[in-house]
């Protein structure tokens, strides 16, 4: 019997097709105009964004391999909430822009959590053994 089931595969698969979607939609444009002078690290985050869909799209064909990239999502998601978004809310500061990325970066944190496969997560990530740092003697 396979360790996840046909279901949990294909949300998976639509979580990472929600992110390619999203970012190509969203990034690919950006990236062909890229900033210039003091807009540098723009650039850099458009590049990590950029990647972040390439991979998605491979999380299509391989959906537990890629889990890590789910992680990502999720870690970096919830940390901006937590450290950016919240305070701002909190403060009554959030404009149109930051509203918007909020709005987007909750549904993140909200959708991720709801299609991992968190015993698989569990079992394969935190109580699996890790590799070995050096050859045995």
């Amino acid at each position: 019997m396979p360790e996840l089931s046909t279901v949990r595969l294909n949300l998976l698969r639509a979580m990472y097709l929600l992110m390619l979607v999203g970012l190509a939609l969203t990034i690919w444009p950006l990236f062909l105009q890229p900033p210039t002078g003091v807009e540098h690290m723009k650039s850099v985050v458009r590049c990590v964004l950029l990647a972040v869909s390439l991979l998605a799209a491979l999380g299509l064909r391989y959906p537990v391999k890629m889990l890590p990239l789910l992680l990502f999502e999720l870690a970096w998601k919830a940390i901006w909430v937590a450290a950016f978004g919240l305070p701002l809310w909190l403060g009554h500061r959030l404009d149109a822009d930051v509203a918007e990325t909020m709005k987007a970066t909750l549904m993140g944190v909200v959708l991720v959590p709801l299609v991992l496969p968190w015993g698989y997560v569990w079992r394969h990530y935190v109580k699996a053994p890790g590799d070995r740092w050096r050859e045995a003697a």
